[in-house]
């Protein structure tokens, strides 16, 4: 098989940027990355661009990455516009990845781009339910809210079904139904949600591209606001705005390079989400998209030394470390209160903070990831870096349709060095 690398990094901090353009923020990310890369605009045959939001924002639709790079001078090569809901950066990534492989170009870039932030609140937290069939909206929210009340748990104090899309995403309703049929199942607790919610922002706190770089204790994330029970607001990834970017290329565009720092692509698997029941988890579109993986890069789950997952909430993670081969079903409470998900610990997860708290802008999330992997590879983390890391991998999950993501891409990368 053709070997693909990954030569070049870049991104924004994810941050509130109310100053800032999609257009600006896409120019700090490409330049970022081609210094990184240490490639010229030039050298890029091929950009693949994510973005989900700035049509429904801003009205910009069709031709987003061409207006995003004109100003840049990225112009005359092909330019792919990609929406994938929060697995655009995966996407864009993965086709990257498949257009090396196939041969027809030797040096191509993704890059994701997105802001969120609108001083209309509701118009803000209503951009997420385009990532649900929005025509069977009401009907898809009724199916969700039954999960929940079939559980038979106790939910303390008021349950705002009716703020979903008002003062609060919709998936975040998502992840708590889904949530408190885990609970109910098998038993993990709040606490445990508090205890990853907990490590992300201590691995945050390290990271000068994450949107909080702040400690928070178990105890204060108990304590914050209920945004959906059992959620917490530092629970949650915030609404952020940002970009991000990768290079890559063939091996023989890699030995015209003198000074470069390749990570090799061992595997790239994309999917879509199927209509399975709600108790078949080894159906679970991470399950089967990690064994995919898996197989592709010839290694298991027990090979893996590092892991970006989609952790939209504390609760995206827990799921996450199941369905990925990491810790039995039902023990992904259990697994993070161990420490092994913590830096130091058998697996770190998430060091870059995850979208909880190094943030998510929509449409850069997926290559935050790569980024975040890459520099701990390269052994360019500081005070967050894995030791002797040589496997990594990361999952990016988009949209929701019955009960799992719409789209979902994982990758696996593994160091040269």
């Amino acid at each position: 098989m053709t070997e693909v690398y990954v030569i070049g990094v870049g991104m924004t901090r994810f941050a509130k940027y109310w100053e800032r353009t999609i257009k600006d923020l896409t120019a700090e990310a490409l330049d970022k990355t081609l210094t990184d890369a240490g490639v010229e605009k030039k050298d890029i045959e091929a950009l693949y661009f994510s973005n989900s939001n700035w049509g429904y924002q801003s009205n910009q639709h069709c031709i987003r990455g061409q207006v995003a790079l004109r100003p840049q001078g990225v112009e005359g090569i092909p330019i792919y516009n990609l929406e994938n809901a929060c697995a655009g950066g995966a996407t864009g990534f993965h086709c990257a990845w498949m257009a090396i492989l196939s041969g027809a170009y030797d040096c191509v870039m993704a890059l994701g781009a997105e802001k969120m932030y609108d001083e209309d609140k509701m118009k803000m937290f209503q951009a997420f339910w385009t990532g649900i069939d929005v025509e069977n909206i009401d009907s898809h929210m009724k199916a969700l809210q039954e999960v929940s009340s079939q559980v038979g748990l106790e939910i303390p104090g008021e349950n705002d079904t009716d703020g979903a899309g008002k003062n609060r995403s919709a998936f975040m309703d998502v992840y708590s139904a889904f949530c408190r049929w885990h609970m109910s199942k098998y038993g993990s607790t709040q606490r445990q949600l508090a205890v990853i919610a907990s490590k992300n922002h201590f691995h945050s706190s390290m990271n000068p591209t994450a949107q909080y770089q702040k400690e928070m204790s178990v105890d204060e994330i108990l304590a914050a606001r209920m945004v959906s029970w059992p959620l917490t607001v530092p629970m949650c990834a915030p609404i952020g705005d940002g970009a991000a970017g990768a290079i890559l290329c063939s091996k023989a565009f890699l030995k015209k390079l003198d000074s470069a720092r390749p990570v090799k692509v061992r595997a790239s698997a994309l999917g879509s989400g199927t209509d399975r029941p709600l108790e078949a988890e080894d159906q679970d579109i991470a399950c089967r998209l990690s064994k995919r993986a898996y197989e592709m890069a010839g290694v298991g789950p027990e090979d893996i030394d590092i892991v970006e997952v989609h952790d939209a909430t504390a609760f995206g993670e827990l799921h996450q470390t199941e369905a990925l081969g990491f810790c039995p079903p039902g023990e992904g409470g259990l697994f993070a209160e161990s420490g092994a998900t913590t830096l130091g610990g058998k697996l770190p997860v998430n060091t870059s903070g995850g979208l909880e708290s190094r943030g998510h802008p929509i449409g850069a999330s997926g290559l935050g990831q790569i980024h975040e992997l890459i520099t701990q590879l390269r052994g360019e983390a500081g005070p967050r870096q894995v030791e002797d890391c040589r496997l990594a991998l990361a999952e990016n999950g988009g949209g929701n349709l019955a009960y799992e993501e719409a789209a979902m891409g994982i990758h696996i990368l593994e160091t040269t060095v």
